[in-house]
């Protein structure tokens, strides 16, 4: 099933790569292969688009959001740890300094610009505006077989808040109450602070950590739809329905995918009630497991696609070296991997 905009998509990579990178190269720049997937990283996201240029007209001038913005997403690509590191890179690599747009012959920002200008970021959700533009230019017109919904343990480092009474009922009936509240109500009633949280691995074993947990809805090509942020401890069913609506407000999708940890009949009829066909996985919790239709069994399989891009949001895009503190940081820095994620998958589909 062709799920992206092919034409337009080739259109965009052939400017990128047979026009600006050469172009580039006769005046002079550096680029290596890495440098190469900044530039187009950066030519396809245009985060700088979405930056505010706002200035009073008194004090000192603020240092081009843009090419800040500009230099967050180039630190996802390259896989750089944390603002500190982005920095020095961006004082030795005259290269990057200038994709990113900042002036060769003037002083970069001090760290301390850095971190503001993140900050600002963070709060006006600029890397999640920029993914949800992507998503909707590049797949909002076109049907998608799957979506494969799954959560994924974020380590923090910052001191664990304690457990609110309110998430320690039943899940079930938290599902219940979502099914009759606004997108808005239900994101706002989401535990998003520091703590604990287990869970099984693939080997059955259980496994704790502290921090967050991140919900993805992945398309069957790879590319992440929604994202949504969490305490460790909610339990991953929780997230389901708000992922659905923010991703059928995004893209057509015909199934829903899920693991036993979203076995519900509450979520398979919200499902139902969206227009699409939930494959969730049998939790028999003591008692016989149900197994799938051979049809649906082979399109189960298609769940894999979400553990692979968590996977590699975490290896290849700043997942697992999360420096910042507070939930909004926290889901900014992973926006900014899973911005750069989407337009890596998207470039993959191209070649």
């Amino acid at each position: 099933m062709n799920t992206t905009r092919h034409e337009l998509l080739m259109q965009r990579w052939q400017v990128v790569q047979y026009e600006l990178i050469p172009a580039l190269r006769q005046e002079g720049w550096s680029l290596t292969p890495k440098l190469e997937r900044v530039v187009h990283t950066l030519e396809w996201a245009r985060v700088e688009e979405l930056c505010s240029g706002r200035y009073a007209g008194t004090g000192r001038r603020p240092h081009e959001r843009a090419w800040l913005a500009n230099a967050f997403l180039a630190k996802s690509v390259l896989g750089i740890a944390d603002t500190r590191a982005l920095r020095e890179r961006l004082t030795v690599d005259r290269s990057l300094q200038r994709i990113c747009g900042f002036a060769v012959s003037r002083e970069l920002p001090s760290e301390s610009t850095f971190s503001r200008a993140f900050d600002e970021f963070s709060r006006t959700g600029l890397a999640a505006r920029a993914h949800e533009a992507l998503v909707k230019q590049t797949l909002g017109d076109k049907l998608i077989g799957h979506l494969s919904r799954d959560a994924t343990a974020i380590e923090a480092r910052e001191r664990p808040q304690p457990r609110d009474k309110d998430q320690r009922k039943r899940p079930q009936r938290s599902i219940h109450r979502q099914r009759g509240q606004t997108l808005a109500e239900m994101l706002r009633e989401i535990p998003a602070a520091c703590d604990w949280g287990t869970k099984k691995n693939a080997r059955g074993r259980a496994t704790s950590w502290r921090g967050y947990k991140l919900h993805l809805d992945t398309a069957d090509c790879g590319i992440p739809i929604s994202a949504l942020l969490s305490s460790a401890s909610l339990h991953d069913s929780l997230a389901a329905i708000p992922l659905s609506l923010m991703s059928s407000a995004r893209v057509t999708n015909l199934y829903d995918v899920m693991d036993a940890g979203y076995c519900s009949l509450e979520l398979h009829e919200h499902g139902c009630q969206m227009g699409h066909v939930p494959l969730i996985d049998h939790n028999p919790r003591g008692g016989e497991k149900l197994k799938f239709e051979p049809p649906d069994a082979v399109r189960y399989c298609e769940r894999t696609v979400a553990e692979r891009m968590n996977a590699r949001l975490k290896d290849e895009f700043g997942g697992r070296h999360v420096r910042v503190k507070g939930a909004l940081k926290v889901m900014s820095h992973l926006m900014f991997g899973i911005l750069a994620l989407a337009v890596d998958q998207l470039m993959r589909l191209l070649c």
